[in-house]
């Protein structure tokens, strides 16, 4: 028993000895360090303390979840096809309640594509589209107030369809920046520029300027034939208009985002000679961020699903990696146009829905998000870093019929049979 307890006694002492932690340390701390430390290190380490906010997303102000809700107050007509509403504008506040501005398409039947196209039935969800607008006090459910912007007479701007407003107030005036189609779309793609309206109040009536205020480019050059989603903000005393553009022809195509700014809102509007800004995204939202201004770049391009930051307002860098970005981001920034120089962020907004109805029934639904993007909230919900999925999820993900046939011939170069 003797001999027993001293081969267990000696077993346990270099047990120890051989899982205790070296005291001369060379490895990276256990305790991930908040700020950068000094030592070399890997480039995938000198990243998350370098190109982040925080080398953990739950520290990271400009990281977040999103959450969804469905709206009350809009009717679809059973998402047969014929209503669409899509695109909305940022969120106001403004005599004691909430307006959000948005495409509304109300026709015979779904979308037809371009060569069925005509004077009552679409081409697209957004052809033959007007501005409309609702207004709420809680933010969930809305009361539709009806047409904001009709489209006007050809061959006027806008003749065709007026769509993807977005909202700008400014020296006591309302500004309604929006696309103003004079074609079917699909004709020769999205080609359409920017024009505005404006009003006293948020309930119009709008005045139209009648003329483009944010032209396309010169031949030749990168948004030669589109000037889409247009979103205005205030900053320096200036209004910065962000927009976007599709290049690079209809086989390749790329979306980038571009800058213009102005004295007035009618303009004249300066492009920034760093065009294009933003490498990615589509319709793409932004809000001031601290000393700066952050954008929602939520997918097309190789820097979709990522929030940005820009210190001076045209030099985006990455500030995080998220997931499931609203479409069409609509955020609620109160002080989008106060000419803030410590921006607090976004917590909600509205986004959209498209092809909720699939391919041959194509139209689009409003809803809500929420999230946390802002210095006065942490929601440590919104701060998980990663949302689960159930399997149908997936599974609406499936191959296509030419994928599946793919893979059978490759199995039957194999010599696999099916069984």
């Amino acid at each position: 028993m003797r001999f027993l307890s001293l081969i267990a006694v000696l077993f346990t002492a270099v047990s120890c000895t051989t899982t205790a932690p070296s005291t001369a340390q060379t490895g990276f701390p256990f305790m991930l360090p908040t700020e950068k430390p000094d030592r070399p290190m890997s480039r995938a380490m000198e990243r998350i303390y370098t190109d982040y906010n925080a080398p953990q997303p739950e520290n990271n102000e400009l990281f977040s979840q999103f959450k969804y809700t469905e709206l009350k107050g809009f009717d679809y007509h059973g998402h047969d096809g014929t209503i669409s509403r899509r695109d909305p504008s940022k969120v106001i506040f403004a005599e004691g309640k909430y307006y959000v501005w948005y495409t509304h398409r109300e026709t015979p039947t779904p979308p037809q594509g371009a060569e069925k196209s005509n004077d009552t039935i679409p081409s697209a969800d957004w052809d033959l589209a007007e501005i409309w607008y609702a207004t709420s006090t809680d933010g969930f459910t809305w009361e539709e107030q009806g047409v904001a912007i009709q489209r006007p007479e050809k061959p006027q701007v806008g003749w065709r369809s007026v769509t993807t407003a977005d909202i700008l107030f400014w020296e006591g005036k309302y500004y309604l920046y929006y696309q103003g189609f004079m074609e079917a779309s699909g004709t020769r793609g999205d080609d359409c520029p920017v024009t505005v309206s404006w009003a006293d109040s948020p309930n119009g009536p709008w005045t139209p300027h009648g003329e483009i205020v944010i032209p396309n480019g010169a031949a030749g050059e990168w948004d030669q034939y589109s000037i889409h989603d247009p979103y205005p903000l205030v900053h320096d005393g200036k209004i910065y208009l962000y927009y976007k553009s599709d290049f690079n022809g209809k086989a390749h195509k790329v979306r980038m985002q571009g800058l213009a700014t102005a004295d007035n809102p009618l303009g004249p509007f300066t492009k920034n000679p760093l065009n294009p800004v933003i490498t990615s995204g589509h319709e793409t939202s932004l809000f001031p961020f601290k000393g700066g201004v952050a954008a929602l770049v939520y997918k097309d391009g190789p820097e979709h699903n990522t929030i940005q930051y820009a210190e001076d307002w045209v030099n985006f860098e990455i500030a995080s990696i998220t997931e499931l970005m609203p479409y069409a981001a609509a955020p609620f920034v109160p002080d989008a146009f106060t000419n803030t120089e410590d921006g607090r962020g976004i917590t909600w907004g509205m986004a959209h829905f498209i092809n909720v109805s699939g391919w041959d029934k194509m139209n689009s639904m409003l809803v809500r998000f929420d999230c946390d993007l802002s210095q006065d909230l942490h929601d440590e919900r919104m701060k998980m870093h990663r949302v689960s999925h159930k399997p149908d999820v997936y599974y609406r993900q499936g191959l296509t019929p030419k994928q599946r046939k793919r893979i059978e011939e490759e199995n039957q170069a194999l010599g696999i049979q099916p069984e």
